[in-house]
């Protein structure tokens, strides 16, 4: 009889990432900082704010480089926690000067995030809030990629982060910032992770870190009702609606979260938005799509089903995208659309489309960051 020896090693057991103080709130630094056993409780508060003002307001990315922290603490620091960044799986930069990266956060956990220059005071960020997206909106790109996951906080906060270190934009007070803007209108619905996007606002909005504003930080959502008084009484963000359509048949069919909260109930909760007012006024976005909803008569129903909310009305042109069943409205038609809103009193701006050529623009996220042979390119910036 003979016998064999296994001798081989078992797999190690794989370790628990550390957490990345930069997604907490000052308070749970605080709370991290006593259960890590880097201080005492009474000492919690003042060695937040030191980490704080390194993390979001240096942009550091190591405790190494936290010169007033004392080298014990700082080892003790390293060994329990990161203040890490995502890795960068691809940037590209636009024709106009949109940047988008794809940032992979883990294993097969992907979104993109895009800067617009020019936009806002300065520019804007178009941040995402998931992997994928639910809602399965007809005209967006994002809507043909299922839900894979939340992004947490940290993730959210390290989007601000990673555009911050592109820029070359630390510290926080640097003179002529490109970076005014935050925009959640990136991959996902911002209201299925309310818990996330709220603290990634407290975060990115603190005066003595990132220092973006809340008055400059936009949350849109496809009508999630429930959830609208508690994004204003959260985060004070300014609200902007993905409508597209002035009546339920048509938006069940382009955005099919109306099934479950139609229009009706949808303008009510934004008539009892937190803060409304003609100083903090909602936009609806509308994208622009050929022989669909482009018509003087709905021109026409989009100023009676707004009247008398604080509001202005973002016309988009449709992005295309490989595979999509829509055309973007003529030039002409999206100008005499804007001229009967105007005419109602309504600012109603159209959207230039940035960053076509990367597929950056609004409506074109999605993870795989498809890449596009150079004659498909140029056939959609001839659509444009």
């Amino acid at each position: 009889m003979s016998v064999t020896l296994d001798l081989s090693r078992g797999a190690p057991p794989k370790l628990a990432p550390k957490p990345n103080l930069s997604g907490l709130t000052r308070a749970g630094l605080a709370q991290a900082l006593v259960e890590g056993d880097i201080c005492a409780p009474d000492k919690a508060k003042m060695r937040a704010e030191q980490l704080w003002r390194w993390m979001h307001h240096r942009g550091v990315t190591s405790f190494d480089q936290m010169t007033n922290v004392a080298k014990e603490t700082r080892a003790l620091l390293a060994d329990r926690f990161v203040v890490s960044r995502p890795e960068v799986a691809e940037r590209q930069v636009s024709a106009d000067g949109t940047r988008k990266w794809l940032l992979r956060f883990a294993p097969g956990i992907e979104a993109e995030t895009v800067y617009i220059p020019d936009v806002g005071r300065a520019g804007a960020l178009c941040v995402s809030s998931q992997v994928g997206c639910t809602l399965n909106c007809t005209f967006c790109h994002t809507g043909t990629q299922a839900l894979v996951r939340n992004l947490t906080a940290a993730e959210i906060v390290a989007q601000v982060q990673v555009a911050r270190d592109d820029l070359a934009e630390w510290p926080s007070d640097k003179d002529d910032r490109r970076l005014s803007n935050v925009v959640f209108m990136g991959m996902g619905e911002p209201l299925y992770n309310l818990d996330s996007v709220a603290d990634a606002i407290d975060i990115i909005s603190d005066n003595e870190g990132l220092a973006l504003s809340r008055r400059r930080t936009t949350v849109s959502t496809s009508g999630v009702v429930p959830e609208l008084k508690a994004l204003g009484e959260r985060t004070g963000a300014m609200l902007a609606i993905s409508l597209h359509a002035t009546n339920d048949e048509l938006r069940n069919e382009l955005v099919p979260i109306n099934r479950r909260y139609p229009l009706k109930e949808l303008m009510a909760a934004i008539r009892d938005y937190p803060g409304l007012s003609n100083a903090r006024r909602v936009t609806f976005e509308y994208v622009m799509l050929k022989g669909v909803n482009d018509s003087p008569a709905e021109a026409r129903e989009l100023v009676r089903l707004i009247r008398g909310i604080p509001a202005k009305i973002n016309l988009i042109p449709f992005n295309p995208w490989p595979g999509s069943p829509y055309e973007c409205s003529s030039w002409s038609t999206i100008e005499a659309f804007a001229a009967i809103v105007n005419k109602a009193g309504y600012a109603s701006p159209i959207r230039t489309p940035r960053g076509r050529d990367i597929l950056a623009a609004c409506g074109q996220l999605r993870s795989e960051s498809e890449k596009l042979r150079a004659s498909e390119r140029r056939k959609l910036n001839a659509a444009g």
